[in-house]
């Protein structure tokens, strides 16, 4: 693990959650290289794509913020090497649904983004 790095991935974790938690699609977005790929299970159906479909959730849905919907995330595994991250959040009443997420992220331009997003929601 390049500890040295360890910050700027966090950092790239937490503009995601930051954005998740106020419904700020804006800031979501800065935590995403522009061809990220998300792919996963919601609710027993898989998605394969782009973030197009979070980036709308995360713009019309009532955000935790507001509702006071007592979201938690967790990053509970983190690897870091030389130009590459790897990520485990675990994300607790979210839109009222439970996440386990693995995140791949690339140093871009001396910053971190996120390149995947693989996800399973969980009761």
């Amino acid at each position: 693990m390049t500890t040295a790095d360890e910050p700027g991935v966090r950092a790239a974790l937490q503009l995601y959650l930051d954005g998740a938690r106020a419904g700020d699609v804006d800031t979501v977005r800065r935590a995403f290289h522009p061809q990220a790929r998300m792919s996963g299970y919601l609710q027993g159906q898989m998605l394969v794509g782009g973030p197009e479909p979070f980036y709308e959730a995360v713009t019309h849905a009532p955000p935790p913020a507001k509702t006071g919907e007592p979201y938690r995330a967790e990053i509970t595994q983190l690897a870091v090497a030389d130009r590459v991250a790897s990520a485990t959040l675990v994300e607790n009443s979210y839109l009222g649904m439970n996440f386990t997420t693995f995140f791949h992220l690339l140093k871009v331009d001396g910053g971190w983004q996120i390149v995947s997003k693989t996800f399973m929601h969980h009761q």
